[in-house]
């Protein structure tokens, strides 16, 4: 009887339909993202994308009102959803879940050319986990984007031969590199890996193939900066797309030690893989997928540091390569799974369970499911008929948005973005240095309001000189207001 349910299981898996399987992802990740669908912020690099979204919304292309460090497809992205649904919260979680989706789906096509379907599903499952929980990646991240992007042209390369789904492919990763520059080195080695094996082997992609497909990469690019040309502002594509990055990864490296545990863990998974002979590196696809780990892992070197959701552009490729392996030793040793790790499996969503909770908490006590300090905020401001013109946040500054008012200056659309002098120069701020920008800030717009969070240093530790100025002129200049949760409001003597 037994024996007969995992045919009947094994059986259910292999039946199940594309369409099938990518509703079951959808819906998966809807059940894990839907209660951070109402929440201010997850991470605060979102409430700036959607800054400069909206900004973008109003007719300033980006990099012209507000500037941030991430080229402009990502601005376009959340300037499609608010133009099309305003300002809405819902709808950009919602298209969060979207990418994420489409991002499991094609790494369950993907590994579907190498292991089973039960695999392929379970590996897609996975990496809806992966790109969902653990840390700020509830939120809609620029990595989200590209990977929507990225996974999908990967897919096109491995199971298509035809020239339109090579161009199509190169048009992906042109998208993809506009969302997220490093991605170029991983775009790059495809791009050396296609030209090699049109050059000097037999295999499938010829030399106008791999022409057609740089050409689809170049036309994207070129589309973003059209915008540009055609105001005459060319340039200020190239000084905030290409230069101002390269300066900022030089500018701020991590130490090796906390670079190196991520290329210890792929080296020594790749060194067992190979070893143990659960890969076969002669196989086309797994080369693919491997140059894209490699090209990713180089971009992370190049660029100096490695935050926690940098990891979602390597969670695809490396989880396949990882399921390869364990669906192999599965197949060999047929181990008796436990039936308790069902019960771990159903735990792993915890951090959304207890989202769950927040919202019906917050809905009992306050009357709205949308809660955090970015929210409250901006709607005691406005209860309290406070300054919202001549307002700065430190802290919750998506609070702008739902205010509908800018930052005090085009520095200050990040928060962190004020002590990132090295960038000054590339969106033209007259003042050079950290400080300075600050005093600025303070001493002649001298904001109103000013909302900063309780129990949290203003800037970045390391800023030590602006955390002492911040300070002391905060005591002298301003008084407590009110304490809305955890956001503290100041206003001006």
């Amino acid at each position: 009887m037994p024996l007969e349910r995992n045919r009947n299981a094994l059986l259910a898996f292999s039946q199940m339909k594309d369409t099938t399987v990518f509703l079951l992802l959808s819906l998966i990740t809807l059940f894990i993202r839907f209660p951070f669908f109402f929440r201010d912020y997850v991470d605060r690099d979102e409430s700036t994308f959607i800054l400069l979204g909206q900004s973008w919304v109003d007719g300033f292309l980006p990099y012209t009102q507000l500037w941030d460090l991430k080229p402009p497809l990502t601005f376009a992205f959340f300037a499609a959803i608010i133009s099309i649904f305003g300002k809405s919260f819902v709808a950009i979680r919602f298209a969060g879940v979207v990418l994420v989706a489409i991002t499991a789906f094609f790494t369950y096509k993907i590994a579907l050319t190498l292991v089973s379907k039960k695999a392929s599903v379970f590996i897609g499952i996975i990496c809806v986990v992966l790109l969902s929980l653990f840390g700020s990646l509830q939120g809609v991240m620029s990595e989200h984007i590209c990977m929507a992007f990225f996974v999908p042209s990967i897919y096109l390369l491995l199971s298509k031969n035809s020239s339109f789904s090579i161009f199509l492919s190169g048009i992906l990763v042109g998208a993809t590199v506009m969302v997220k520059l490093n991605m170029a080195f991983p775009i790059l080695f495809l791009g050396l890996f296609l030209c090699f094996e049109s050059i000097f082997t037999n295999k499938k992609t010829s030399f106008v193939q791999v022409v057609l497909f740089g050409t689809g990469a170049i036309t994207v690019i070129l589309a973003t900066v059209t915008p540009y040309f055609l105001n005459d502002i060319t340039y200020t594509w190239w000084e905030s797309v290409i230069l101002a990055p390269l300066e900022y990864t030089e500018a701020r490296r991590y130490s090796v030690f906390k670079l190196a545990p991520i290329f210890v863990i792929t080296a020594v998974f790749l060194f067992y893989a190979h070893k143990s002979k659960n890969l076969d590196f002669k196989n086309r696809n797994i080369q693919l997928l491997l140059i894209t780990i490699i090209g990713v892992l180089f971009s992370f070197a190049k660029g100096g540091r490695i935050n926690g959701h940098y990891l979602i552009q390597l969670h695809p490729m490396l989880l396949i390569l990882v399921g390869v392996v364990v669906s192999n030793l599965i197949t060999v040793h047929k181990p008796k799974i436990p039936t308790y790790l069902a019960v771990i499996g159903l735990l792993i969503p915890a951090e959304s369970y207890l989202e769950y909770v927040n919202v019906i908490n917050n809905k009992i006590e306050k009357g709205t499911i949308f809660n955090g300090e970015g929210f409250s905020a901006p709607q005691f401001i406005l209860e309290n008929q406070l300054e919202t013109k001549n307002v700065l946040f430190f802290e919750y500054h998506i609070g702008y948005w739902n205010l509908g008012t800018l930052p005090p200056t085009t520095a200050s659309t990040h928060p962190s973005n004020i002590c990132r002098d090295e960038l000054f120069t590339f969106f033209k701020n007259p003042r050079k240095k950290s400080i300075e920008e600050l005093k600025f800030i303070m001493e002649e717009l001298q904001p109103k309001t000013v909302v900063i969070r309780k129990g949290k240093r203003i800037l970045d530790k390391k800023e030590v000189e602006e955390n002492q100025y911040i300070d002391n002129y905060l005591a002298q200049h301003y008084t407590l207001f009110a304490t809305v949760d955890n956001a503290i409001i100041l206003q001006r003597l």
